[in-house]
């Protein structure tokens, strides 16, 4: 008899597995790359600070990012029921009230910890918990709005991430020059954050939910996206070779270089061709974040 033709038996209390099926271990590898990033930027050595930098990684990848799924599952609840009823929470095995109270829990913990490593990464950590809460709750729920969504998320996942990292490692608030590339960076992250949405184009429309393809349609998305990629990574070759980092400079302007070669690809067919570009072009997007943040080791 087949088995799946009985419902999952909904539990009292969630096991261990199905909390770390909700927090997505596979989303903590971007922000726990930023924050490596950042890790790197600031020129400490890591033996001279290594339990703040597992604390640090704890904050950004499992606490934060982790939290902020539990958030989202919990908000996408009704839509996980219809389109994803395997998910922990529609499925029954975080049972109840289990998953806005795990999102609670997660963002106090987040605090903490955020406040103990010190107070400049404790405020970067409300506003990463701020930003969790508001691209998914009501009555903001940012990820419903083509241009709102992508920049909540970019921020939160390469920006502040990379400010945490570096603010970590130097016990405080980082160097301007920091801060200036990973803005810059978090601002190129909103046409990698755009990506996404072209796999649920359709989707989207009939739902009325507000992406830049279903607003602009596809084509004028994708170049949009191309376009907020490509700039400000050139501005960070730029600003690079002003600081006399001449070498790294012209490293990240060779990966714009080479991303435009895929974006051709990109930009002829982006519903198809948006996984082969998040293979290709963001992997060298954030091989670029990292060549700037080695390159700006010598500037401390």
């Amino acid at each position: 008899m087949d088995a799946t033709a009985f419902p999952t038996p909904v539990r009292a209390v969630p096991r261990p597995k199905d909390v770390l099926e909700l927090l997505k271990p596979v989303t903590w590898f971007p922000p726990m790359w930023a924050f490596m990033c950042g890790v790197v930027s600031s020129g400490v050595p890591l033996t001279d600070r290594i339990g703040f930098l597992v604390a640090g990684m704890m904050l950004a990848g499992p606490l934060v990012c982790g939290n902020s799924q539990a958030v989202n599952d919990w908000f996408d609840r009704h839509v996980d029921a219809i389109n994803e009823p395997q998910r922990p929470i529609p499925s029954g095995r975080i049972p109840g009230r289990w998953g806005l109270g795990i999102a609670i829990a997660g963002s106090i913990i987040s605090l903490g910890v955020g406040f103990a490593i010190n107070t400049v990464v404790g405020y970067a950590t409300i506003l990463g918990v701020f930003l969790a809460w508001i691209y998914s709750a009501p009555p903001i729920r940012a990820k419903a709005n083509g241009w709102w969504g992508p920049l909540v998320c970019a921020s939160a996942y390469e920006g502040l991430t990379w400010f945490t990292g570096a603010a970590v490692m130097v016990g405080g608030m980082p160097d301007s020059r920091i801060i200036a590339v990973l803005c810059l960076y978090a601002l190129g992250a909103h046409g990698i954050m755009v990506l996404n949405d072209f796999k649920a184009v359709e989707g989207d429309r009939v739902s009325g939910v507000r992406s830049l393809p279903v607003m602009l349609g596809e084509r004028p998305a994708a170049l949009l996206a191309c376009w907020t990629m490509a700039v400000p990574q050139l501005v960070v070759a730029w600003l690079l070779n002003s600081w006399g980092l001449v070498f790294p400079a012209a490293l990240v302007a060779f990966s714009v270089a080479s991303q435009y070669i895929f974006m051709q690809k990109l930009v002829a067919n982006p519903a198809k061709e948006a996984p082969f570009y998040n293979a290709t072009g963001v992997s060298l997007y954030v091989l670029g974040m990292l060549t700037a943040a080695i390159g700006m080791r010598g500037l401390a």
